[in-house]
């Protein structure tokens, strides 16, 4: 019997009856020492905050349901969900990346996680104190999640409608939209919203960061299927998505051939080796911004054989960018 199964038959044994159980009849139900009874005792009140008394009159252990953390006269109950010692240590994990991708956000909330967590493995005798500082994630031109993460978060949980002043960067300009949230997305770290516009009636991302203040609406949020999200936002590259309606393909050098077939540009790319040892990778795409952006990190080792209006694009922006070093003299 392990110290879990223990826990459990210590609760039934104190919750079922009317009397303080004697240390004998503890031992015999939890087949176990009296040392060890006694350590899963300790155990119950420290980490699990159980408030198990001993009556020395009566010779027994009871629950002071008057001391229960529940309330005054309610019956003392274990915690709802259990976990195993590495179900516990995978909770922190994804807990300590959080911190990293986006420092501060939801601390407030999750604090008390992780204070019943650490308990929970102490319990075990384990301790998630070894995760602190081994797990971290470099972040890249992150930006803040903004002012607005927990209302857009709640309004998305309540299927509720909330009206956002979203700042255009083009622009300089803001403007209020009605939006339906539909999800958050963490995207290149970054945070964005899959809302439905009231206003375009259509389907939008927003930059989280974009959105600086939101007011609460009473009205129910505009249902959208599954499987439309995935239509709008997943057929295309990049996160301001869109139906894709061309494809680009492109041609990269042997120098970066192997980097480029490992990985995943998109959901429904397609690679093939060339006979020379170069790659040829075809993307769905809608809009050139973003992709446009991902071609150019790569220099000279890629090369654009179409459609022929990204190809042009990005020759000019080379060319532009070639402009600026030519003739210059330090």
């Amino acid at each position: 019997m392990d110290r879990f199964d223990r826990i459990f038959d210590l609760h039934k044994l104190l919750s079922a009856s009317r009397q303080p159980v004697s240390r004998q009849r503890v031992e015999e139900e939890l087949e176990c020492s009296r040392a060890t009874a006694k350590r899963i005792i300790e155990a119950m009140r420290l980490y699990l905050n159980a408030p198990i008394k001993y009556d020395r009159v009566r010779n027994g252990y009871y629950y002071d349901h008057s001391e229960a953390e529940t309330g005054a006269g309610k019956m003392y109950e274990l915690p709802g969900v259990w976990f195993n010692a590495s179900e516990l240590h995978a909770l922190l994990s994804v807990q300590q990346l959080l911190s990293d991708v986006q420092p501060g956000l939801l601390e407030k909330q999750l604090a008390p996680l992780s204070k019943r967590i650490e308990n929970l493995l102490q319990l075990q005798g384990n301790s998630g104190k070894g995760l602190q500082g081994r797990i971290k994630i470099l972040r890249a031109a992150a930006r803040p999640a903004g002012p607005c993460f927990q209302q857009v978060a709640d309004a998305l949980a309540r299927q509720q409608r909330i009206d956002i002043e979203h700042l255009n960067r083009r622009n300089d300009q803001r403007q209020w939209r009605q939006v339906s949230p539909q999800r958050l997305v963490h995207y290149k770290d970054n945070w964005y919203l899959d809302a439905y516009c009231h206003l375009r009636e259509a389907l939008r991302t927003f930059a989280l960061d974009a959105i600086t203040i939101t007011k609460a609406v009473s009205s129910p949020s505009h249902p959208v299927e599954d499987s439309e999200l995935g239509r709008h936002f997943g057929s295309a590259y990049g996160i301001f998505s869109g139906h894709a309606d061309q494809t680009a393909t492109l041609r990269f050098s042997t120098a970066v051939a192997n980097w480029v077939a490992h990985e995943q540009w998109h959901q429904d790319q397609q690679g093939e080796w060339l006979a020379d040892g170069r790659y040829l990778l075809k993307i769905p795409y809608h809009q050139s911004t973003e992709l446009a952006m991902d071609i150019l990190k790569y220099g000279p080792n890629v090369e654009v054989l179409g459609p022929d209006s990204l190809r042009q694009e990005i020759k000019q922006q080379l060319t532009a960018a070639a402009a600026l070093y030519s003739g210059r003299t330090e």
